[in-house]
């Protein structure tokens, strides 16, 4: 069973865009997206695989099979979007899409359920693995809270039947009657809908027809007083009678039937705010309209009249977190995009623009996809609304097909055009999708100077996301290429390069990959760089992250670092000082040899100063390194 779930997780991740280019839209994003989500549970049926028959018993048994379901599921959904698409209309197309939008939610819930039944105490999982597994099952309850409403009575029903059948063994279900031709036909007109939905879930689970029909029987006895799925309705059912009546029946409140929190609202708009930023004066804005603002010409912050000492827009993750929750416990709708929030451009001629520039992207002459791709460029530079509005018109997909021109400087437009559209949000998801990862990464390696810059602070925008550090950091080539161009690139590309290092090493299994690609030898050269403004500081940043897993703590002992920090604590700056001794406390923790080390070297001098005049972190660190360095002299 755990060779089984091995196998559908290596087939499924290894489906890519090519072979879902014949499907429609969602179908093919959706599958895309499952593709990338299923990848990511390869390091976990490793682990079980690994842990043998013996371990595979009992609860953890079970749980397995409940895996290999949900895994089973999945395959059969990424299979839809790699077969051929049947001759159909506008009508049949709608269907379809709404049919596979139900067996969509049905797998996702599915996979989301069984994640999070996973006996721990069955398994020996490893901290790298389980923050993979949280990783997945948070994607997988965004996904589903951003496909809306479902009954998951029935998902559970369903799936409470499957389990059944599967205990029962193919033994019992070769005693199953078959259907009488009236039996699929005796619902009544209200249980229609019900039974198409039973029927997508039966379908995308594997049932034969005769268990579907006992299935939908068994479902409409017992939730004979449960409703059907709000949306998206399944195929040949009538909606517009639940269309009239949904606004009747909404129970949802809006925004302005309770006060919303000052702190919540847009100092500009003084709407709730969907998409706060910080400014360079620390006030917090919604994106759309500071944007707006900066691109009317104005350099003050509007709320404190200050100078911006730039214009970049920070997001305050935190705030939209708290905004949401807020929502969640007021029980009203969390805040959207509307036509007057500042957001959306006139459709006319900026639309007509945008959609012709991104024809020529695929055009046969290499001077218009040049000149479109540098238009592009600068449009998706200028603001939010340019960004949304070119991924609405399919921009991304055509970059990314620009990746791997032959012509340098068409490839670096590509490339910082997709940095520049990842700055809004919603448009990493697009970009990650649409397979932009591989062809960066190949950017990153062997285009111009410029293009590897603008290669690795895209890397870096991309993996702001939390499951694509997962993504990025495993992908073959990508966390080496980013260490080369630390170490041998301009000064600008080094700085990119760092910045995308250290937030790809907030996740734990980065960290040893980085070790493992050659990061200590650029960062120790950077600890005695004093000529780069920000290179000690940045090399100081990424030993902290590192610092904290065993491995690369023994691997920066051995890289001879605590030399360079014990200079830094005499002669650096205070940001600097800090930053140091909170590395060296990490490596001396429980290994009497570095802190012997530092001993030797003479630390006590700097540390007591830094005790005394540091930061108050600083202090902090100094006085516990002290006093770890007094218990090893009493020994």
């Amino acid at each position: 069973m755990a060779s089984a779930a091995v196998e559908i997780v290596r087939e499924i991740a290894a489906v890519g865009a090519a072979d879902l280019a014949a499907a429609a839209e969602p179908l093919r994003a959706d599958c895309l997206r499952l593709a990338r989500k299923v990848s990511l549970l390869s390091h976990l049926v490793a682990e079980i695989a690994e842990a043998g028959p013996a371990a595979l018993e009992g609860d953890a048994a079970a749980w397995l099979r409940e895996l290999v379901r949900a895994l089973e599921a999945a395959r059969r959904f990424v299979a839809l979007g790699r077969a051929p698409p049947p001759a159909a209309g506008a009508s049949d197309q709608d269907t379809i899409g709404n049919n596979t939008a139900v067996q969509f939610k049905y797998v996702t819930w599915q996979l989301q359920a069984a994640l999070t039944n996973l006996p721990h105490s069955c398994f020996q999982i490893s901290d790298e693995v389980q923050e993979e597994v949280d990783l997945v099952r948070a994607q997988l309850k965004r996904e589903m809270d951003k496909k809306g409403a479902i009954d998951v009575n029935i998902f559970r029903k369903v799936h409470d039947i499957l389990v059944q059948i599967d205990n029962a063994g193919s033994q019992s279900q070769q005693h199953h009657d078959q259907p009488e031709p009236s039996q699929t036909n005796k619902f009544s007109k209200d249980h229609l809908e019900l039974q198409n939905v039973v029927l997508l879930l039966s379908e995308i689970s594997g049932l034969s027809k005769s268990d579907m029909a006992k299935m939908t029987s068994e479902i409409i006895e017992g939730l004979e007083n449960v409703g059907p799925p709000d949306s998206p309705k399944p195929a040949n059912v009538d909606t517009q009678s639940n269309d009239e009546t949904k606004g009747s029946s909404e129970k949802v409140k809006k925004p302005d039937s309770v006060t919303i929190p000052e702190d919540f609202r847009c100092p500009i708009s003084l709407e709730l705010m969907r998409d706060p930023v910080i400014v360079s004066t620390g006030q917090t804005y919604e994106r759309a309209f500071i944007q707006r603002w900066i691109d009317c010409g104005n350099r003050t912050c509007p709320k404190t009249q200050q100078k911006l000492q730039n214009l970049t827009l920070t997001p305050n993750y935190v705030l939209r977190s708290l905004i949401l929750q807020w929502c969640e416990e007021k029980g009203i709708e969390p805040p959207s995009r509307s036509k007057n929030d500042g957001s959306s451009l006139e459709v006319g001629g900026d639309r007509l623009a945008i959609e012709t520039l991104v024809r020529n992207l695929s055009s046969t002459s290499l001077d218009e996809r040049k000149s479109a791709a540098a238009e592009i460029r600068s449009l998706a530079k200028k603001s939010t609304d340019n960004r949304i509005l070119l991924a609405e018109s399919s921009a991304i997909p055509a970059l990314v097909k620009l990746l791997s021109s032959k012509d340098l400087k068409t490839q670096e437009h590509a490339v910082t055009a997709l940095l520049n559209l990842s700055i809004y949000d919603q448009n990493k998801e697009l970009i990650v999708v649409a397979g932009a990862i591989v062809p960066i990464i190949q950017v990153l390696r062997t285009g111009s100077m410029e293009a590897r810059e603008n290669a690795a602070a895209a890397i870096f925008s991309l993996s702001l996301i939390d499951d694509n550090k997962i993504m990025i950091g495993s992908t073959p080539g990508a966390i080496e290429a980013l260490v080369e161009l630390l170490q041998s690139g301009s000064s600008r590309g080094r700085k990119d390069a760092a910045t995308a290092l250290f937030n790809l090493c907030i996740y734990q299994a980065n960290k040893v990959r980085a070790v493992r690609a050659g990061i200590l030898a650029p960062l120790i050269q950077m600890l005695q760089d004093s000529s780069r403004n920000g290179a000690i500081d940045e090399a100081l940043t990424i030993l902290s992250v590192l610092v904290s897993h065993h491995e690369c703590k023994i691997a920066i002992s051995k890289a001879h670092a605590i030399p360079f920090l014990i200079d830094l604590l005499r002669s650096g700056q205070a940001r600097n000082k800090e930053n140091a001794a909170a590395i060296l406390l990490a490596l001396c923790k429980k290994d009497a040899e570095n802190l012997a080390c530092i001993g030797r070297l003479g630390a006590q001098i700097p540390l007591t100063e830094l005790s005394k005049t540091g930061t108050d972190r600083a202090k902090r660190k100094a006085t516990s390194l002290l006093e770890h360095l007094s218990k090893l002299q009493v020994l």
